[in-house]
């Protein structure tokens, strides 16, 4: 039987090529550059890919049509847990399998929503441009402490917000499709959402995209919120009505909002929110 051979990055394979040999003992690799051309001969011997982080953003779309290009592709490993892109579907309509990185960077991303939860309950933005603005003028502060948090998705992010909010002395309220009873916070089925809405003082979304989850939140889900609520979003952004989060930021109804982009770069350049001073986007890899 043929070696496998493994298409990944060139430094991917320049730094764990040993460990990988040694966990696989007879495997090849063909590696790939950004902007260069891989040999037709090595593509037509590539069995598994996988696709890592130091590709992102630029190297990506090379090197996934060199995937679609491999005839004996059986297995292609990502970084990341979002397998949304159309790329994917492709990918396992020509028999490859796919798995990913789901949970890898569950503890930085849970980091970064605890470190918006509280540079915004403290209004650390808020203090930073005044002081950029050298002015000082009271203002009001809220205690972390004792604030409700709603968490919906309780996978591996979900879990570890959890967890880091009730250190803070946090109250929080979790969503799942199914609760298991062994959850370390109080937590509810998703048929309670519209409950939820109304008793969190900050929403912290971690879920998949999927057809049941798009739009989860929108104008009327937000409708039910408390008035000045935080949103913090490490989904994908379609788990959000845009149009609708925009307004809700402009009328006040929602106090802040951190949220992956949904459309383009360009689109989101023209979007009227991007410089709402109450608007942040996450950067694309958080973890």
């Amino acid at each position: 039987m043929a070696p496998p051979v493994l298409f990944c990055s060139s430094s991917i394979w320049s730094d764990h090529g040993e460990a990988i040999r040694a966990a696989a003992p007879g495997i090849e690799a063909v590696t790939f550059r950004t902007g260069q051309r891989v040999a037709d001969d090595d593509i037509a011997r590539i069995t598994a890919a996988f696709a890592s982080d130091d590709l992102y953003p630029a190297g990506l779309p090379g090197f996934f049509r060199v995937c679609l290009d491999a005839p004996s592709l059986e297995w292609v490993q990502v970084f990341n847990a979002g397998i949304d892109h159309p790329v994917f579907r492709m990918l396992l309509n020509k028999g490859a399998r796919i798995t990913t990185g789901s949970g890898t960077s569950a503890i930085p991303i849970a980091h970064h929503v605890v470190m918006c939860l509280l540079a915004l309950i403290r209004d650390l933005p808020g203090a930073t441009a005044r002081q950029l603005r050298h002015e000082w003028q009271p203002r009001q502060v809220h205690d972390v402490e004792g604030r409700t948090l709603g968490v919906v998705g309780m996978g591996p992010i979900g879990t570890e917000v959890a967890r880091l909010a009730s250190h803070f002395g946090m109250n929080v309220i979790a969503l799942r499709r199914t609760v298991t009873g062994f959850e370390l916070c109080e937590t509810w089925t998703m048929d309670r959402l519209d409950e939820l809405l109304g008793v969190v003082d900050d929403l912290v979304l971690a879920l998949p995209l999927t057809a049941d989850t798009k739009h989860l939140i929108g104008a009327r889900e937000i409708a039910l919120m408390r008035p000045g609520t935080r949103l913090v979003n490490v989904g994908r952004g379609g788990l959000v009505d845009e149009p609708a989060m925009v307004a809700a930021l402009q009328s006040g109804q929602l106090g802040w909002s951190g949220a992956r982009r949904v459309r383009g770069r360009a689109a989101a350049r023209r979007e009227p929110v991007v410089g709402h001073a109450q608007r942040h986007r996450h950067p694309p890899q958080l973890g």
